[in-house]
């Protein structure tokens, strides 16, 4: 079956973490405060849509995990700037699912909301360099510097989580570590591939333009 087949819809954060946390290398969605989710659906066998398709993929958009993110890649609206923070298909996909699927969450995006770039990074710690972005049409902007993830019972989480503190899993994360868990520990990474992608040509130019005048300056 082509992929252009598949069906990508938006969907709810439940389905979109419980895939997460199957199918994803990290296993977690912790600390990932999503606001967008989409999956990705196989219609039934006979290439018809009128079965119920089964899910072989999920992405989940968020604001960027790093404040200053927002305006470094959007500086015009550092409120229009999103981070794909996760996403994830089965193994058995054809060639080409995942940059397929980025591509259509890509057009809804554009239909549905009012957002300017996607930043999103490969992670070079487990081996990733960036091939699906590339096929779909993204910006690299180079690497991030080398960092530490914080590993919570075999899983990594976001450094964040430590403080939040308003909600529960922050609280008892927050204990633990206090505590000195030895399940709960740092360890060090390496640099993370940065890709950028452009909603509208507009808003491309408008920071292109801005940036040749701060280098410059």
């Amino acid at each position: 079956m082509s992929v252009t087949n598949f069906l990508v819809e938006e969907i709810l954060r439940k389905p979109a973490s419980e895939f997460i946390e199957k199918y994803h290398y990290s296993h977690s969605t912790n600390g990932v405060q999503s606001i967008i989710h989409y999956g990705l659906y196989k219609p039934d066998e006979d290439g018809s849509r009128f079965g119920v398709p089964k899910q072989i993929g999920a992405a989940m958009y968020a604001w960027p995990s790093m404040p200053h993110t927002r305006g470094k890649y959007n500086p015009i609206n550092p409120t229009k700037c999103l981070e794909l923070r996760r996403l994830a298909c089965v193994d058995d996909t054809p060639k080409n699912t995942e940059s397929y699927f980025i591509s259509q969450t890509i057009k809804l995006l554009k239909k549905t909301t009012d957002m300017e770039v996607i930043v999103s990074f490969a992670d070079g710690h487990q081996g990733h360099t960036g091939v699906i972005y590339k096929a779909s049409n993204f910006e690299y902007w180079g690497e991030t510097g080398g960092g530490r993830i914080l590993m919570v019972d075999g899983k990594e989480t976001h450094s964040r989580s430590l403080n939040q503190l308003d909600r529960p899993y922050g609280r008892e994360l927050n204990r633990r570590y206090k505590a000195g868990d030895e399940n709960i520990f740092w360890k060090k990474t390496k640099p993370k591939h940065i890709y950028v992608y452009y909603l509208n040509k507009r808003i491309k130019r408008k920071i292109k333009k801005l940036d040749f005048i701060n280098k410059k300056s």
